[in-house]
């Protein structure tokens, strides 16, 4: 019968170290707890769980039990040194029945005098780990004559063997934390580079005034309304303004309130309790929240209800809101940055949006200039994306043509730069050489009027056409040079003259 009860006593401790080792996130309370169970369940006075070092030259003790933090902090013991060194070196286990009458018990943690020098068995045995001893498990128990030392020494290997498997989980967790973080940093790191403001292209003046703006209002907290045309480049100068202000670090969420139907916009914007409504079972945190330290884009803000409005009014002037469902008040820091293509001031003529919360996004307004008002910006937005496009496609396309350039210098780009890019890339994947060229760009902006050509025109007239494009790419290939632009067209020098003169061609517009 005792020995059943003696059985029965283990199992239920190897239930519950199971437990204790279940929870890889904080190992080394772990560690503390198992040594707590052993100490309740099977009497030891004291106990000790030592690893390798980053060296495996010496053991650390990680957690104690009946030893002093001081002590367990200051002591080691060299591979080899001493019982638990013994172990760790051979990676067999240990018993010692009577510590008095053991030289090799080294007795740095003062467990034995601590006792007054009562006698106490100690049981060492390894912790393995991929069939390497990593460590020891050690135990002291009082002496008992009739104790079965082997008996135990089995059971003390199973927890052994169960510590190393932890430490193994642990490992993979730390491990895997370490790369996440490394890798978010690099993300981070990334971002931070991509919207720098020398990544923003444009040298034209109406550009630079932005570049101007963003300087001044990123290092501060204020609300930014941000205007301008669809495609104009709005939630790039959002994220240009956030990972350009000491909330960089902090999270960037963004929410496209035209995008969100009205009866899902404030359970994004706010969260909701469980209950609030059908299928709200638990609770969800809402965009602000989330975007809490940080900053929160809301693009397309001109979308939004009335209704939403006045919630919306009341987180910048209070900053603070409940969840749907909820009567807890939650406080957030959040820097605002808003974003419309819509006129506000003519929509709060027509009631569809609120002129207190107009005063309150509006306090540093940015108007991004649409493609058509910066021109001196096309070639620059184009090279960028040609360069882009070619690298991802991976295509060797080098540049654009002559009269692509023309094309893309007299269209009216009413989708702005998001148009540019499409066009762009459509460009890319449809050219067959280095060079893109007018045919390679889209139907659109091949029109009669854009492009020059006519309906129902002569052969004579196309091939005049085709001819004065390949000399134009040619001359500028050669800087305007004459004899080279002829090798590079496999023709003669007079020929190539004869042809400029014909097509009234100007060389000194490729010399620069």
């Amino acid at each position: 019968m005792a020995i059943q009860s003696d059985e029965n006593r283990r199992l239920s401790t190897l239930l519950d170290l199971s437990r204790t080792l279940g929870s890889p996130l904080n190992f080394k309370s772990s560690l503390v707890s198992v040594l707590e169970v052993l100490e309740e369940h099977h009497e030891i006075t004291s106990g000790s769980i030592t690893f390798l070092d980053e060296d495996a030259r010496a053991l650390n003790i990680e957690a104690s039990i009946g030893i002093s933090w001081q002590t367990s902090s200051r002591t080691r013991y060299r591979i080899g040194e001493g019982i638990t060194g013994r172990v760790v070196e051979s990676g067999k286990p240990v018993i010692v029945p009577q510590v008095s009458s053991e030289p090799m018990f080294l007795n740095r943690t003062g467990v034995w005098r601590k006792s007054r020098r009562r006698e106490l068995s100690f049981l060492c045995v390894p912790i393995t780990l991929d069939g390497l001893v990593v460590g020891a498990l050690g135990v002291t128990l009082p002496y008992a004559k009739d104790r079965a030392y082997e008996r135990e020494v089995k059971f003390f290997g199973i927890v052994g063997t169960m510590i190393g498997q932890a430490r193994r989980v642990s490992s993979m967790v730390e491990n895997e934390r370490r790369r996440l973080l490394d890798e978010n940093a690099q993300l981070r790191g990334e971002l931070r580079g991509r919207y720098e403001f020398r990544n923003i292209i444009g040298n034209s003046r109406s550009i630079k005034q932005v570049y101007e703006q963003i300087a001044q209002v990123a290092p501060s907290p204020t609300t930014v309304l941000i205007r301008g045309e669809s495609g104009t480049g709005k939630e790039l100068i959002a994220h240009a303004i956030h990972y350009n202000s000491p909330r960089a670090d902090k999270p960037f969420v963004k929410v496209n309130c035209g995008a969100l139907p009205e009866n899902l916009i404030e359970s994004e914007l706010f969260g909701y309790e469980p209950g609030a409504f059908t299928d709200a079972r638990s609770r969800k945190k809402g965009r602000f929240e989330l975007a809490d330290g940080g900053s929160l884009f809301l693009d397309e803000i001109g979308e939004l209800s009335l209704s939403t409005q006045v919630k919306m009014l009341r987180v910048l002037q209070e900053r603070e809101f409940e969840r749907l469902g909820g009567v807890q008040s939650i406080r957030v820091n959040v820097r605002l940055i808003a974003a419309t293509n819509k006129d506000l001031e003519t929509a709060i003529r027509d009631g569809g949006f609120r002129e207190d919360l107009y005063y309150r996004l509006n306090v540093f307004s940015i108007y991004l200039p649409c493609l058509r008002e910066r021109r001196s910006d096309i070639l620059l937005l184009a090279d960028h994306f040609v360069q882009h496009y070619s690298r991802t496609h991976e295509k060797d396309v080098r540049r654009l043509s002559t009269p692509a350039i023309d094309m893309l210098m007299c269209y009216h780009w009413p989708g702005n730069v998001r148009e540019l890019e499409n066009c762009i890339e459509r460009a890319v994947l449809v050219c067959q050489g280095g060079v893109i060229h007018a045919h390679d760009l889209p139907p659109s902006l091949q029109t009669a009027e854009i492009s020059g050509t006519m309906l129902g025109r002569s052969l004579e007239a196309a091939v005049a056409a085709f001819e004065k494009d390949l000399i134009s790419d040619a001359l500028k290939a050669a800087r305007g040079n004459r004899a080279q632009a002829a090798r590079l067209l496999d023709t003669t020098e007079r020929i190539i003259g004869y042809k400029i003169n014909k097509h009234s061609i100007d060389c000194s517009r490729f010399k620069s």
